[in-house]
């Protein structure tokens, strides 16, 4: 499999959780990262606790792409965690280097990369594609809607590939994370019963993608708050502090 993010700490948990229910290794992971030091400590990892043999390919998706580094890469699993949160305060909100660092990877880099795999794995007609969208772009909210707005428009594109490759015998699947204790929410305010360890989404994602589902939730309780949050009418809305 290929992971897009793979310093994230869900995609070290959804490899953990792969490899540790399955007794055949995959031929080789490929680790897809902007920060090859720690990528090559979780190869090492791999390697030791799995005798799993990876490769770690440094790509900055803020940045021009050599597509060539995939050409002899073959894989049916494309894990795509990718993401920045940036700074959602009023100075990150006019700070042009964030908005244009949120909405480049959370989005404009990561989809003509994912286009790259579908058409691969559209010759072949098979494969999954596993992208990590956010309950935040569900509905802008002050608090952080360049952050949102992104995940949004990546939704949308997951929703419009899975349509587009569904007879194509390519399985694209949506992940809408809820509150999750990572790296990139250290330090946040987050509420305890809306917060998700990375092993515990990796276990529900893993068992939705055996399911082939289309689009989940990893917390459920987030399916009730957002659709409280999406039908509140727009001239309420707007007034609230969210």
């Amino acid at each position: 499999m290929i992971i897009l993010g793979a310093t994230s700490d869900i995609s070290q948990a959804f490899i953990d959780k792969v490899l540790s229910e399955n007794e055949k290794k995959y031929p080789k992971i490929y680790l897809v990262t902007s920060s090859f030091d720690e990528t090559q400590r979780l190869a090492h990892h791999l390697q030791v606790k799995y005798k799993q043999d990876t490769e770690v390919i440094p790509m900055d998706i803020t940045q021009t792409i050599d597509y060539s580094v995939f050409d002899s890469i073959e894989t049916d699993l494309l894990f795509c965690a990718a993401g920045f949160l940036g700074k959602n305060t009023e100075e990150g909100l006019y700070d042009v280097n964030n908005t244009e660092k949120i909405i480049q990877i959370n989005y404009h880099g990561l989809v003509p990369i994912i286009n790259y795999w579908a058409q691969r794995f559209e010759k072949v007609g098979k494969g999954t594609i596993i992208g990590l969208s956010s309950v935040a772009g569900l509905r802008g909210r002050q608090s952080n809607f360049i952050y949102g707005s992104a995940k949004a428009g990546f939704m949308v594109y997951l929703d419009g590939l899975r349509n587009y490759l569904y007879h194509r015998g390519v399985h694209v699947m949506t992940v809408l994370p809820g509150f999750m204790s990572t790296k990139m929410t250290v330090g946040l305010p987050l509420p305890k019963i809306l917060t998700t360890s990375p092993q515990k989404a990796a276990q529900i994602i893993y068992k939705a993608y055996n399911k082939k589902r289309n689009k989940i939730y990893v917390s459920g309780i987030w399916w009730y708050i957002m659709t409280v949050i999406r039908v509140i009418p727009e001239f309420i809305f707007k007034k609230m502090r969210m």
